[in-house]
């Protein structure tokens, strides 16, 4: 028998669960593999599940050496370990014992920067490097996630098949991965994903506010709701798993557990990213900056008690006593559907915007409608919305924006109304909707061919001498606003 046959297809480093599921689902698609891990007890805990879960192709190894040696070349070897520092020593350990044409492939969620400075770090030993967005949690990466490399072209023919086999599978458009582009294009394109599932999660949140604040709906109507926006235009991952969560009893007394759960919700970084990236590039994201905010005023429980207790006392009145009467329930369930479905629009046309501005800014030639195919399957963002994306941008690759390609265009004047009437309901109950707000806000804001920034710019003229220009002629002017204002007012007095 060749020696080589008796090596591994590829490799695996990090076998945190995400690791550990990674390296089965590769397994179980017929592909041999070595793992490693730092933490030996998680080698044989790998190694029993790969035994447990069909006898599959899977070897545990317990050194660098032993590992990176175990794996056919030229080697693939990913890594799934902590962002940031532990990835240097990750591969700062595994490269010593790798040669050139071998290919590390980074498939934590990592800022964009430092897998450009590992390509050309690597790049000094003849390595290879992809940055790999990875989307679908943990089950994802056991069953099909969606997969977003980017980096050496090489690097990736080098492992397509395996991506292929081992992304998640949409019917009649294939796996969900692709390559995506030069240097960090890939971590981007993920953490643009998880700036729009920060605003898919928010308005979620603000749907079930105030269908339950201002509709006064029962966890079981929510569930029987949400499953219903599940078969139609709203199918999504999202929307089946909140569906999900309000069927759950709390094992520990009465009730329903999301009732029990604390109002804080955490967070690991990638939503901040994508703002101040946004606002590096001049790029408007409202909605996804909103869902950030709200993240971070979850966090003030105590301050927001205290405040509710002061507010109170100043004479403010609590939410329910300010309902209007005699809500219609089902208008209002239709209402929010809609209310829902358009701030979506804004959301990923702002992520969309977000994607094309970068990636003009580093010539990474970014598929818009390529992408949305990625995401229609294995990953948190799913939905059966994203064909509609791809569609617009396969007729339009310089759509300018979702919110103009003509179908999306006549579903936000079809629903603008009742999106209208949801958010003027909730301020009026003083229901905090800030997602479906700025989402709103966005919308009037970009479809109003004038704007009063006009008088913003008379304002920055006369403190800074900014200059404006004109709508009837063409140059930059400069105004001696006060002088001629007060002259105005000394011939208005004259005239008195």
């Amino acid at each position: 028998m060749d020696a080589s046959s008796a090596l591994s297809r590829i490799g695996l480093a990090g076998l945190a669960v995400m690791g550990q599921n990674l390296a089965l689902n590769i397994a179980d698609k017929g592909f041999p593999i070595s793992v490693y891990n730092r933490t030996t007890s998680k080698v044989d805990e790998t190694v029993d599940r790969a035994h447990n879960e069909g006898r599959l192709p899977l070897t545990g190894q317990y050194n660098p050496k032993d590992f990176v040696l175990s794996i056919r070349r030229p080697r693939s070897i990913i890594i799934l370990v902590k962002a940031g520092n532990p990835v240097d020593q990750t591969i700062a350990a595994l490269s010593s014992f790798m040669e050139p044409g071998d290919t590390i492939i980074d498939g934590g969620n990592e800022w964009y920067e430092n897998t450009e400075r590992r390509i050309h770090e690597v790049s000094e030993k003849g390595l290879l490097y992809l940055g790999m967005g990875v989307s679908g949690g943990e089950e994802g990466a056991r069953n099909g996630p969606s997969l977003m490399p980017g980096g050496s072209y090489q690097a990736y023919t080098n492992i397509q098949d395996i991506l292929e086999k081992v992304a998640a599978q949409v019917k009649n458009d294939g796996p969900c991965v692709t390559y995506i582009g030069e240097g960090g294009s890939g971590n981007f394109v993920k953490m643009v994903h998880n700036g729009i599932e920060y605003g898919d999660m928010q308005l979620i949140s603000e749907a079930y506010d105030v269908l339950k604040n201002v509709g006064g709906l029962s966890n079981q109507e929510l569930t029987e709701i949400f499953a219903e926006w599940n078969r139609g235009e709203l199918e999504s991952f999202l929307i089946e798993i909140t569906a999900d969560i309000f069927r759950v009893k709390d094992e520990y007394g009465d009730g329903d557990l999301v009732d029990k759960i604390l109002d804080k919700t955490g967070m690991k970084g990638t939503g901040k990213w994508t703002v101040q990236q946004a606002a590096e590039l001049s790029v408007a994201a409202p909605t996804i900056a909103a869902s950030l905010d709200c993240r971070y005023l979850s966090g003030l429980k105590e301050e927001r008690e205290n405040a509710a207790k002061v507010l109170r006392e100043a004479g403010l009145k609590e939410e329910k006593e300010v309902k209007p009467g005699g809500i219609d329930k089902k208008r209002l369930i239709d209402d929010v559907r809609q209310a829902l479905y358009a701030s979506k629009i804004c959301s990923y046309a702002q992520g969309m915007n977000l994607l094309r501005a970068k990636s003009l800014e580093k010539g990474w030639s970014l598929n818009l409608g390529e992408l949305a195919r990625i995401w229609k399957g294995g990953c948190i963002i799913r939905a059966v919305f994203l064909d509609r994306i791809k569609k617009a941008y396969k007729r339009n690759p310089n759509l300018a924006s979702l919110v103009v390609d003509p179908d999306f265009a006549r579903e936000m004047v079809q629903r603008q109304a009742a999106w209208r009437r949801v958010v003027g309901l909730a301020i009026s109950a003083g229901i905090s909707t800030p997602g479906m707000c700025a989402s709103l806000a966005y919308f009037d804001t970009y479809r109003r061919a004038r704007l009063p920034a006009n008088l913003v710019q008379a304002q920055r003229d006369l403190f800074g001498a900014h200059t404006y220009e004109r709508i009837d002629r063409p140059g930059s002017f400069h105004t001696e606003w006060t002088k001629l204002a007060r002259k105005s007012d000394a011939g208005v007095g004259a005239l008195n």
